[in-house]
């Protein structure tokens, strides 16, 4: 099964009170293993970036000066992920960013049912623990040296590895992965039912139970000698 994971920046958090997306970055999977092929662009919004957004992933008007707008990038993107299921973590988040553009440029949304949330599976799969995704890296061991500001495609790539796991982890191969359950009910269950075997009997010979009672009148001062007299 072909899945893409994504991330995005933005120039804030509402797409309707007027901030843009600033990047996109898409990661492949298929069969929950990376293909290594990937979709990235930084996209000029067409306004300031606030100094808020800035200190946040680092993108300055002054970078995005020179880069194309989303009209510019849509298609190669559109064809990227194709049909596929889309992975985001808060993926609410970052579907309103990616629908909100692709309506102002004319083109039909992405449908919410393609949406898979990491956030609502590691609610599920860890309650009352840290759902970021610092968080869930620092709990799977995956590596966060290379992050030291947010950036979509570096995030895609580690919410892939977080994904993995949330979902089998490196078991997947061996036909051991849970499933995930459509991610508006946000389960998680495993399809592997444990195989129900009858029950075996093991009991002692004859001979067998004789040497244990040789060996138990050898031995001097029992605990459950003491206890019983006692």
């Amino acid at each position: 099964m072909r899945e893409i994971v994504f991330d995005t920046e933005t120039t804030g958090l509402s797409f309707s009170g007027g901030d843009r997306l600033v990047e996109i970055g898409c990661i492949e999977l298929v069969n929950r293993v990376p293909t290594g092929e990937n979709f990235h662009a930084y996209i000029n919004p067409g306004r300031a970036m606030p100094a808020e957004a800035f200190a946040v992933h680092g993108l300055s008007d002054a970078f995005l000066r020179d880069k194309p707008g989303f009209t510019d990038v849509v298609e190669a993107l559109l064809e990227f992920i194709g049909e596929s299921p889309l992975v985001a973590h808060n993926a609410t988040f970052d579907f309103g960013f990616l629908n909100g553009e692709l309506k102002l440029c004319g083109r039909p949304i992405v449908a919410m049912d393609r949406m898979v949330d990491t956030l609502a599976l590691a609610r599920v799969r860890h309650p009352g623990a840290k759902h970021t995704l610092d968080a869930l890296c620092s709990r799977y061991g995956i590596d966060l040296s290379a992050r030291t500001l947010h950036g979509a495609l570096l995030d895609a790539q580690l919410l892939a590895q977080v994904y993995v796991e949330l979902t089998g982890g490196r078991q997947i191969t061996l036909g051991l992965a849970v499933d995930v359950a459509p991610m508006r009910e946000a389960v998680v269950e495993s399809p592997v039912r444990a195989q129900v075997r009858p029950a075996r009997h093991f009991e002692a010979s004859p001979a067998e139970l004789e040497r244990h009672k040789a060996f138990l009148e050898r031995l001097e001062e029992p605990l459950w000698g003491t206890a019983a007299s006692g």
